[in-house]
Order: structure tokens, then sequence, then C-alpha cells
């Protein structure tokens, strides 16, 4: 089973008051080179970007430039229609997957639905609907277009309320064909971020979350054990009281616990959130989430991250066919 790593590379993101712009513009030749170099001699590395149906913006710019040298899209469509209109959507859901379906490798539909708040799709009215409905519209495209290695699916957030009923509600919508479209799902989770960790469990709280989203809540839509699991966002900021050290220490034992359940709960990748800070010198927690400073300057969780591609994911054919002459030389 391969394990694929991949990771945000914009500095553009949301949190609950709406969008923070990164105080520096991305400059695509320093994003380019960061991820070709965390890349390093994995055959694949995924770029996450963002796409919304009611709103024309983009995150990060111009995603396509990066999906090269072996990258692909991990292309995630946001709904945010609270009209409840699934005509269009499901028009820009076919027409995303003609576009960009030779250079995705994953499409998201919808994004963190079971998540009410405003920047995410969980607070759009019939966000269910839109994901079932997308779910099947995006495979059926794919797969028309001669795309069929492109993996549709949808991701959530961890939910600690018993009385959510997302997972059920999701399951009553669930046809056999959105069941036979659904190639994965998605976890979105930031432990010792929004609820600290003690010290010394971070690591029994990441097996803890990511077995508990596997076996208590997908079967709850049907979502059986056989359904590729991926981790699509997970970061730590740094920022007042939280080290860049600490940053580093945290990437790699996060990656390192997901990578440990692959074979336990079929995990097949890591997405990390995100390349570099929207501002290195913001209060919030939300400025800081990057392995780079917003000047595209390191933080020592960068060269973590390279490191654990390297060692965990399986080297391209170009970059074993170069190893020998590399050490006879």
């Amino acid at each position: 089973m391969t394990f694929t790593f991949g990771i945000y590379p914009g500095g553009l993101l949301g949190d609950d008051s709406g969008v923070l712009a990164p105080v520096r513009p991305d400059d695509p030749a320093l994003i380019t080179a960061a991820l070709r170099e965390l890349q390093g001699g994995a055959s694949e590395f995924l770029v996450r970007a963002y796409r919304s149906y009611a709103d024309p913006g983009r995150a990060p710019e111009r995603p396509e430039q990066y999906a090269v040298e072996g990258r692909k899209l991990d292309l995630v469509l946001q709904y945010r229609d609270r009209g409840g209109e699934l005509a269009g959507w499901l028009d820009f859901v076919r027409e995303t997957v003609r576009t960009e379906g030779r250079r995705a490798a994953f499409l998201q539909i919808c994004e963190e639905p079971n998540l009410d708040l405003p920047p995410v799709d969980g607070s759009i009215p019939d966000v269910r609907r839109a994901l079932v409905a997308g779910v099947v519209a995006a495979k059926e495209e794919a797969l028309a277009r001669g795309y069929g290695e492109l993996a549709v699916g949808f991701n959530a957030v961890p939910s600690f309320d018993p009385a959510d009923t997302f997972w059920s509600e999701l399951g009553e919508l669930a046809d056999e064909r959105f069941h036979r479209a659904l190639d994965y799902v998605g976890l979105d989770f930031f432990p010792d971020v929004f609820r600290p960790v003690p010290p010394g469990q971070l690591a029994d709280s990441v097996r803890a979350v990511v077995t508990a989203f596997r076996r208590d809540w997908l079967p709850r839509a049907g979502i059986g054990a056989a359904v590729p699991l991926r981790v699509c966002e997970n970061g730590w900021p740094t920022g007042p009281g939280r080290s860049e050290a600490r940053q580093a220490e945290v990437v790699e034992e996060v990656v390192r616990t997901v990578a440990g359940l692959a074979a336990e709960l079929t995990v097949t990748g890591y997405a990390f959130f995100a390349l570099r800070d929207a501002d290195s010198a913001g209060a919030g927690l939300f400025h800081h989430f990057g392995l780079l400073r917003d000047d595209y300057s390191r933080k020592p969780a960068f060269d973590t991250y390279r490191k654990l591609v390297a060692e965990l994911t399986e080297p391209s054919a170009t970059a074993e066919a170069a190893e020998p002459a590399c050490r006879e030389g």
C-alpha cells in the first residue's frame, strides 16, 4: 500500500472571522523550490488547492503551475451555496473534472461538511445532499473522460458531540451509487492546537482520534474499512508560547504515528497545512501554521517534514536509477 504525502502551498487561509490574506504575496518560484525539496525523490507529492463554487477565488493562485515533476493536485471543491441549488454545483464539479482531471490525483467534494462554522461547508444548508450528489457526479465524469485513476472523496473533522447526527444523516442519503463512487475519506484534525493535549500524550491522542474516525464514525454512514482514509489537513502553529522547535517535534511525532496506522486502519496519505505563515508577526494562531515563515525562510519543521517524506515514501524510478550512479561517483 502506497503512502503519499502533500502540503497546502499557500499563505492564504481562513478562520472563523473570515479570510486571512498573507502579508507577503505568493512567490511561485520560491514555492516551487520548496515543493521540489520536500518531494525529494518521492514518486508522487500532492499539492493541496481549493476552489469554491459560490466564490471565484482560488487558493493558492494558479495551483496548476505546481502540478509538475511528479506532483499532482489534491483539489478541494467547496460548495458554499446558501441557496441550496444543486444543478449549477454539479455542473461546476463536472467541469472541474474535465479541466483538471489529468493533473489531479484526488478530488475532494465539499470542505469539512460536518463543521458548522462560516469558513467551511458545514454551515451551509443541504450540504449533505451536495456532498452525495457531488461525489457521484465527479466519479461518473472522471470515468467518462478516461480519468479512472482520479480518486474522488470527501473530508470531515473529528466530532466529540454524542448528539451529532452528521454521519447517520449522511448514511440515510448515501445510496449504492455514492458508495461505488467513493474512493477515500479525509480527516482534518489539529491535535494540541484548539484542544491542548497533556505532555507526553500526543501520539496516544492522534492514535485515538484516527481510530475512532475509522471504527466509530465512518460506519455510521455505512462506509466500510476497505475505503482508504487520508489525513488531508494537519498542522501545529508556532507563535507566542509555541516554539519553532516544538513544531518540529510535533510534526515528527504526528506523522510517524499516522504512518504507523497505515496497515491497521488503511491510512494511505498525509498532507501538512501549510507551507508558509500568513503573517509571522501576527498575534493569532492562524497566522503561524507554516513550515516556512512569511518571507519563505525555514523553520526547523521544514527539514523535519522533508526527511519524513524521504524516509516514508517510495522513491521514483528516476531517483532509484540515479542512486547507484551517485554512490559510484
